[in-house]
C-alpha cells in the first residue's frame, strides 16, 4: 500500500502519513550522532566526525558546526549539501533583520524562519524535503541561552538537552538520568565543563566500538558562553582540549568502575 503513496511529500497516504517526509527524518537518523547541551553559563554542542577514508585532505573548517550570525550557531547531521542551502538562507536572513531593525534577530525567530523554509518543500510537487536536522544554540537578551531542535518536516522545538543522528534514543536515555534540569532540590543545572563531560560520555555511548585514543579524531567539541562584554563567544575545542575532556571523562569512569 505505501508504495502508491511514497513517491510524493504532497500526497498523504490512507494513514495519514507523509511517507517522503518520513524517509527524509530516517536518513537522519542514520547520520552522525549530535549532541546538544544547555548549561547555566553556556551551551554545548558535541558531535561525530565520520571519517570515510585516511586520504582525504583535512577539512579546513568545520563541517558540522556553522555560525550563523553573532548571537547563533547551529549543529548538522545529515546531508551537509542541503544544510549549505538552509544556513546560507539563516545567514541572509540574520544579515537583513540587523541592518532593518539595528538588533539581532531573536533566536527562535530565526529558527522558526528556516522552519517555515523546510515545510515549504514538504508541501510542493516537483520538490523532496531537506534530508537533515539541526541543533540550534542562541542568545538574546530576552530568554537567555536557548537549545532548539528541528527537523526536516519544518517542526522544531526547544530543549535542555537532546541528541540527534544515529542512536539519538541511548543518548537521549542517558541525558535523562545524567542531566539534572535544576527542578528538583539539590540539583543543579551543569555548568559548561560539566555539559563537555556529559556530551562526551552520551557520544561514547552512541559511538560503538571507539576507543579512547580515536575519540579525539571522531569527535568535535564545541561552547558557546557570554564574555565580559555580554559578547556571545563561540569556539571550537582543539585536539588538545578535546583530548582533556575526554581523559577526565574516561578517568571519572574508572574510579567509578573501582568503588
Amino acid at each position: 500500500m505505501a508504495r502508491r503513496y511514497d513517491s510524493s511529500t504532497t500526497t498523504f497516504s490512507p494513514e495519514g502519513r507523509l511517507h517522503q517526509v518520513e524517509y527524509a527524518i530516517e536518513a537522519i537518523n542514520n547520520a552522525g550522532t549530535c549532541v546538544g547541551i544547555l548549561a547555566k553559563d553556556g551551551i554545548v554542542m558535541a558531535s561525530e566526525k565520520r571519517i570515510t577514508s585516511g586520504l582525504l585532505a583535512p577539512a579546513k573548517t568545520s563541517e558540522k558546526t556553522y555560525q550563523l550570525c553573532p548571537h547563533a550557531s547551529c549543529n548538522v547531521a545529515g546531508l551537509t549539501a542541503d544544510a549549505n542551502i538552509l544556513i546560507e538562507q539563516a545567514r541572509l536572513r540574520a544579515g537583513r533583520y540587523a541592518y532593518q531593525y539595528q538588533e539581532p534577530i531573536p533566536v527562535e525567530q530565526l529558527v522558526e524562519f528556516v522552519c517555515n523554509y523546510k515545510q515549504f518543500y514538504t508541501q510542493r510537487g516537483g520538490l523532496r524535503p531537506f534530508g537533515v536536522a539541526f541543533l540550534f544554540a542562541g542568545y538574546d537578551e530576552q530568554y537567555g541561552f536557548q537549545l532548539y531542535q528541528s527537523d526536516p518536516s519544518g517542526n522544531y522545538s526547544g530543549w535542555k538537552a537532546t541528541v540527534i543522528g544515529a542512536n539519538n534514543q541511548a543518548g537521549k536515555s542517558l541525558l535523562k538520568t545524567e542531566y539534572k534540569t535544576g527542578e528538583e532540590e539539590g540539583d543543579q543545572i551543569p555548568d559548561v565543563d560539566e555539559a563537555l563531560k556529559l556530551a562526551v560520555k552520551v557520544l561514547n555511548k552512541t559511538m560503538d566500538g571507539t576507543t579512547a585514543a580515536a575519540a579525539s579524531e571522531k569527535m568535535e567539541l564545541y561552547t558557546m558562553t557570554l564574555d565580559e562584554d555580554g559578547e556571545c563567544v563561540h569556539k571550537i575545542l582543539n585536539k588538545v582540549e578535546a583530548q582533556k575532556v575526554i581523559d577526565a571523562v574516561e578517568s571519572e569512569s574508572a574510579s567509578a568502575g573501582d568503588s
